[in-house]
Protein backbone atom coordinates (compact mmCIF):
# COMPACT_ATOMS: atom_id res chain seq x y z
CA UNK A 1 0.00 0.00 0.00
CA UNK A 2 1.43 3.02 -0.91
CA UNK A 3 1.37 6.39 1.04
CA UNK A 4 -1.46 9.22 0.54
CA UNK A 5 -0.15 13.04 0.63
CA UNK A 6 -1.85 15.98 1.13
CA UNK A 7 -0.79 19.33 0.95
CA UNK A 8 -2.51 22.56 2.23
CA UNK A 9 -1.66 26.25 2.32
CA UNK A 10 -2.74 28.77 4.99
CA UNK A 11 -2.29 32.38 3.87
CA UNK A 12 -3.37 35.43 5.59
CA UNK A 13 -1.96 38.83 7.03
CA UNK A 14 0.54 39.27 9.59
CA UNK A 15 -1.22 38.14 12.81
CA UNK A 16 -4.00 36.30 11.54
CA UNK A 17 -3.04 33.17 13.42
CA UNK A 18 -1.21 31.01 10.60
CA UNK A 19 1.58 30.39 12.75
CA UNK A 20 -0.76 28.76 15.62
CA UNK A 21 -3.15 27.52 13.60
CA UNK A 22 -0.88 24.98 12.41
CA UNK A 23 0.76 24.77 15.98
CA UNK A 24 -2.26 23.32 17.54
CA UNK A 25 -2.69 20.76 15.47
CA UNK A 26 0.25 19.28 14.00
CA UNK A 27 1.05 15.71 15.05
CA UNK A 28 4.78 16.88 15.41
CA UNK A 29 6.79 19.61 16.56
CA UNK A 30 6.05 22.56 13.97
CA UNK A 31 8.81 24.29 12.33
CA UNK A 32 8.54 27.50 12.36
CA UNK A 33 11.13 30.37 10.42
CA UNK A 34 9.98 33.68 12.71
CA UNK A 35 12.59 36.28 13.42
CA UNK A 36 12.39 39.52 15.48
CA UNK A 37 9.78 41.47 13.68
CA UNK A 38 11.98 45.14 12.15
CA UNK A 39 9.10 47.00 10.61
CA UNK A 40 5.28 47.92 10.80
CA UNK A 41 5.02 44.22 11.96
CA UNK A 42 6.74 44.59 15.15
CA UNK A 43 3.24 46.69 16.33
CA UNK A 44 1.27 43.51 15.88
CA UNK A 45 3.74 40.82 17.53
CA UNK A 46 7.07 40.69 18.40
CA UNK A 47 8.25 37.93 16.16
CA UNK A 48 6.90 37.19 12.12
CA UNK A 49 7.16 34.15 9.74
CA UNK A 50 10.26 34.80 6.87
CA UNK A 51 10.00 31.85 4.61
CA UNK A 52 7.35 29.43 6.39
CA UNK A 53 5.88 27.29 8.87
CA UNK A 54 5.63 23.20 8.19
CA UNK A 55 3.35 20.85 10.62
CA UNK A 56 1.98 17.74 9.52
CA UNK A 57 -1.50 15.63 10.50
CA UNK A 58 -1.58 11.91 10.03
CA UNK A 59 -5.07 10.84 8.65
CA UNK A 60 -4.68 7.44 9.29
CA UNK A 61 -1.84 4.71 9.00
CA UNK A 62 -0.74 5.51 5.45
CA UNK A 63 -2.32 9.42 4.77
CA UNK A 64 -1.01 12.66 5.93
CA UNK A 65 -1.61 16.30 5.51
CA UNK A 66 1.27 18.50 5.17
CA UNK A 67 0.33 21.80 6.66
CA UNK A 68 2.25 24.96 5.23
CA UNK A 69 2.23 28.66 6.57
CA UNK A 70 3.11 31.77 4.23
CA UNK A 71 4.50 34.71 5.43
CA UNK A 72 2.06 37.15 5.85
CA UNK A 73 4.59 40.38 4.62
CA UNK A 74 3.90 41.09 1.10
CA UNK A 75 7.66 41.46 0.41
CA UNK A 76 8.26 37.41 1.07
CA UNK A 77 5.55 36.92 -1.50
CA UNK A 78 8.29 34.97 -3.44
CA UNK A 79 8.03 31.90 -0.77
CA UNK A 80 4.05 32.23 -1.86
CA UNK A 81 4.18 30.65 -5.12
CA UNK A 82 7.19 28.16 -3.79
CA UNK A 83 4.93 26.45 -1.36
CA UNK A 84 1.63 26.50 -3.08
CA UNK A 85 3.65 23.76 -5.99
CA UNK A 86 1.35 20.64 -4.85
CA UNK A 87 -0.96 22.19 -2.66
CA UNK A 88 -4.13 21.05 -2.82
CA UNK A 89 -5.62 23.76 -1.30
CA UNK A 90 -5.74 27.77 0.65
CA UNK A 91 -6.64 28.08 3.88
CA UNK A 92 -7.22 31.87 4.41
CA UNK A 93 -7.00 33.37 7.86
CA UNK A 94 -8.59 36.85 8.07
CA UNK A 95 -8.03 38.65 11.50
CA UNK A 96 -11.16 40.63 12.44
CA UNK A 97 -9.93 43.10 14.46
CA UNK A 98 -7.66 44.63 11.39
CA UNK A 99 -9.37 48.04 10.51
CA UNK A 100 -9.81 46.97 6.82
CA UNK A 101 -10.56 43.08 6.84
CA UNK A 102 -12.27 43.01 3.58
CA UNK A 103 -9.07 44.29 1.73
CA UNK A 104 -7.15 41.85 3.22
CA UNK A 105 -9.42 39.27 1.58
CA UNK A 106 -9.18 40.67 -1.38
CA UNK A 107 -5.65 41.57 -1.69
CA UNK A 108 -4.70 37.41 -0.88
CA UNK A 109 -7.80 35.96 -2.70
CA UNK A 110 -6.33 38.38 -5.71
CA UNK A 111 -2.46 36.90 -4.79
CA UNK A 112 -3.82 33.36 -4.60
CA UNK A 113 -6.22 33.74 -7.42
CA UNK A 114 -4.31 31.20 -10.37
CA UNK A 115 -3.86 28.91 -7.00
CA UNK A 116 -7.96 29.01 -5.64
CA UNK A 117 -9.26 28.50 -9.18
CA UNK A 118 -7.26 25.45 -9.50
CA UNK A 119 -8.08 24.09 -6.23
CA UNK A 120 -10.05 25.08 -3.34
CA UNK A 121 -10.32 27.77 -0.66
CA UNK A 122 -12.06 27.57 3.00
CA UNK A 123 -11.33 31.29 5.13
CA UNK A 124 -11.37 30.93 8.98
CA UNK A 125 -12.08 34.25 10.05
CA UNK A 126 -10.00 34.52 13.84
CA UNK A 127 -10.42 37.22 16.42
CA UNK A 128 -14.65 37.61 16.47
CA UNK A 129 -14.23 37.29 19.99
CA UNK A 130 -12.71 40.86 20.08
CA UNK A 131 -14.42 41.88 17.63
CA UNK A 132 -17.71 40.97 15.84
CA UNK A 133 -17.79 43.28 12.89
CA UNK A 134 -18.03 42.60 10.25
CA UNK A 135 -20.21 39.33 10.15
CA UNK A 136 -19.29 35.87 8.09
CA UNK A 137 -22.64 36.40 6.48
CA UNK A 138 -20.46 40.21 5.49
CA UNK A 139 -17.69 37.87 4.56
CA UNK A 140 -19.80 35.45 2.45
CA UNK A 141 -21.44 38.33 0.46
CA UNK A 142 -17.98 39.79 -0.33
CA UNK A 143 -16.56 36.45 -1.53
CA UNK A 144 -19.60 35.97 -3.87
CA UNK A 145 -18.81 39.81 -5.10
CA UNK A 146 -15.39 38.39 -5.84
CA UNK A 147 -17.18 35.13 -7.48
CA UNK A 148 -15.46 33.07 -5.32
CA UNK A 149 -17.58 30.15 -3.20
CA UNK A 150 -15.99 29.62 -0.53
CA UNK A 151 -16.69 28.14 3.34
CA UNK A 152 -16.12 31.34 6.01
CA UNK A 153 -15.93 30.04 9.32
CA UNK A 154 -15.33 31.87 12.63
CA UNK A 155 -12.29 30.18 14.45
CA UNK A 156 -9.58 30.72 17.04
CA UNK A 157 -6.52 29.16 15.74
CA UNK A 158 -5.32 28.06 19.41
CA UNK A 159 -8.20 25.40 19.71
CA UNK A 160 -7.53 21.79 17.58
CA UNK A 161 -11.02 21.45 16.59
CA UNK A 162 -11.32 24.91 14.91
CA UNK A 163 -8.23 24.24 12.56
CA UNK A 164 -9.42 20.94 11.98
CA UNK A 165 -12.85 22.05 11.14
CA UNK A 166 -11.46 24.14 8.25
CA UNK A 167 -8.88 20.98 6.78
CA UNK A 168 -12.14 18.69 7.10
CA UNK A 169 -14.18 21.44 5.06
CA UNK A 170 -11.01 21.94 2.36
CA UNK A 171 -10.41 17.96 2.28
CA UNK A 172 -14.01 17.41 1.97
CA UNK A 173 -14.74 20.05 -0.60
CA UNK A 174 -11.81 18.13 -2.52
CA UNK A 175 -12.86 14.61 -2.63
CA UNK A 176 -16.24 13.93 -0.04
CA UNK A 177 -14.68 10.21 -0.70
CA UNK A 178 -11.80 11.08 2.30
Amino acid sequence: MSQIDHKIIFAGPVGSGKTTAIASISDIEPLRTDEIASDMTNSRKPATTVAMDYGMIRLGEREKVHLYGTPGQERFDFMWDILTKGGIGLVLLLDNTRPTPFQDMKFYINAFREFIDDTRLVVGVTQMDMKAMPTLDEYIDKLHEMDVLAPVFEIDSRRREDVSMLIQALLLSHDPGI
